[in-house]
């Protein structure tokens, strides 16, 4: 069900709300739109909410008598310390309000008022994307689960430009998640590369995004090593995405490029049972990498914005590659491959390698890359890693913005010599230990000096249980960063100019390095 969010100056006590949901801070202070409350109920009213061990902290909620206002009903809602209220924990709050109002059809809240007065644009954006993105269920498959009923949400005491653009900017963004979302959790056998190209082509309709869709010969002729050696051990053909959006009058150029392995076997070098019962999540970069493309002229962005997600499902079968394999990549560089369940890098490296040949300012990736990131930092923050300090920092700032954990991690250069190979320029995995570092330095082969910066996405990419505004399953984990990197996006100094030479004297290099009947034959060579 579509919930429309919209903005008012109508007073808490006076709004006919099936729910009315206020805030409450720690230590039993009353929120805005709490006075009515209070001065009907009086001592009474803070005694119940006392007994009932309600502390105000944030996410926190308990139902009350209506009294003094309008509504059917009254919920409060913790937000923690008065003084310390955060854009992040308006949007868990209002996540929460979303997960106890599903059966009702309309509420209302002043929980944008209990945000600092320079603040309430961030605080009404946060507030519509907690109540959307809370309400959020995959219930495709669902037999008996019912979808919320909540169908409109007030946003009180608040209006203006600036307030009613914030929550429309909430509507898209958590929308876009949404659609990532559902994506993931689809099983595997709904979307094959195809499917998946499908469900873009639909999603992108009528948003000034221009879909390319690479296939068959037209990945051998763009030299595609990578994707079609990943690709030829399942019966359903690789597919190469590469999404346009190009606004008048843009200035920049950035480049998105997401991992989109639909599912992941492992391939020859098979992973376990349990290591593949979350493998249809595998392709969450590519679905987050299609999702903010699908947005972006709702958002208003004015850069030229590049999606490239190659699509692939890497199975065992007689044409699999194998161990000791090599392939020839985009940019000429050859990788021998000993580990096929090392396959997300191998697809990237061509998503890159075309990224940089097009001229783009800056790259970020996203791709549910290792297990070794997961090591390093649980299941809640992404590994960043990158060539380019001030881009780096972008990344971050854009992701601190969104309130999606990411922590950065090195690109240590005495850890290159893992990745050399007996018979290639490169392997495709390196040693025992820092994986995650070792599969970043790989990527960094593939973007030619380019300001690059790679999100390592395993963990977060999937919950394994319900919090906050994240629910259990695909989460669409960097969709909102994205959103704000590319509403805020500045071209990294002189990147431009010298990404076009670059990739200018790339092509040349390429295309004499390995002419199209080479790249299929090295598709596949074996030792």
């Amino acid at each position: 069900m579509t919930i429309s969010v919209q903005a008012t100056n109508t007073a808490a006590a006076k709004v006919a709300a099936d729910l009315l949901a206020v805030p409450y801070f720690a230590g039993g202070e009353p929120g805005p739109g709490a006075s009515a409350l209070v001065d009907a109920g009086g001592e009474l009213f803070s005694q119940f909410v006392a007994d009932a061990g309600f502390t105000g902290k944030t996410g926190e909620t308990l139902f009350v008598a209506p009294i003094g206002v309008a509504a059917k009903t009254v919920l409060l809602v913790g937000l923690g310390d008065a003084k310390s209220v955060s854009v992040d924990g308006l949007r868990r709050a209002a996540a929460a309000v979303a997960k106890k109002a599903v059966k009702v059809a309309s509420v209302a809240t002043t929980l944008v008022e209990a945000a600092p007065v320079d603040d309430r644009a961030a605080a009404a954006q946060a507030v519509t994307e907690g109540c959307l993105l809370g309400s959020y269920r995959y219930l495709e498959y669902k037999g008996k689960d019912e979808p919320s009923q909540l169908a409109s949400v007030e946003l009180l005491g608040i209006r203006g430009a600036r307030v009613s653009a914030a929550v429309e900017r909430g509507v898209a963004v958590a929308d876009a998640v949404a659609f990532a979302r559902d994506l993931v959790n689809r099983p595997a056998r709904e979307k094959s590369p195809e499917a998946m190209v499908t469900f873009a082509e639909k999603r992108l309709a009528r948003t000034g995004v221009k879909v390319e869709v690479l296939a068959g010969r037209d990945l051998v002729r763009e030299r595609m090593g990578g994707v079609i050696g990943v690709g030829q051990g399942s019966e359903r053909p690789p597919r190469f995405l590469k999404l346009t959006y190009a606004p008048r009058g843009a200035k920049g150029a950035l480049a998105l490029v997401g991992k989109g392995v639909v599912f992941d076997s492992g391939g020859l070098s098979i992973k376990t049972a349990n290591g593949m019962e979350t493998m249809k999540t595998d392709m969450s970069g590519g679905a987050a990498v299609i999702a903010t493309m699908s947005v972006l002229r709702s958002l208003g962005v004015t850069t030229n914005v590049t999606g490239y997600v190659p699509l692939v499902e890497n199975m065992p079968s007689g044409s699999a590659i194998r161990p000791g394999d090599v392939l020839t990549m985009r940019n000429g560089k050859t990788v021998e491959v000993l580990n096929t369940d090392a396959e997300g890098r191998l697809i990237l490296a061509d998503a890159l390698s075309l990224a940089v040949d097009d001229g783009n300012d800056a790259i970020v990736d996203l791709a549910t890359l290792t297990g070794a990131c997961m090591v390093a930092l649980g299941d809640k923050v992404a590994g960043l890693m990158g060539n380019n300090e001030s881009w780096s920092n972008e990344v971050r700032a854009a992701a601190n913005r969104a309130a999606e954990s990411v922590w950065p991690l090195p690109l240590p250069r005495e850890y290159v010599k893992q990745l050399d190979s007996e018979v290639a320029d490169l392997k495709n995995i390196g040693g025992s230990y820092g994986g995650a570092l070792t599969a970043g330095l790989f990527l960094e082969e593939f973007v030619d000096g380019t300001p690059w910066v790679h999100l390592d996405i395993a963990g977060p990419a999937r919950a394994g249980s319900d919090d906050g505004y994240v629910p259990r399953g695909g989460t669409g984990f960097g969709v909102r960063t994205l959103c704000e990197l590319v509403t805020h996006y500045r071209a990294p100094r002189g990147a431009a100019k010298k990404t076009v030479a670059k990739s200018t004297a790339a092509k040349k290099t390429v295309a004499k390095r390995t002419p199209a009947k080479k790249a299929v034959k090295n598709a596949t060579r074996r030792r």
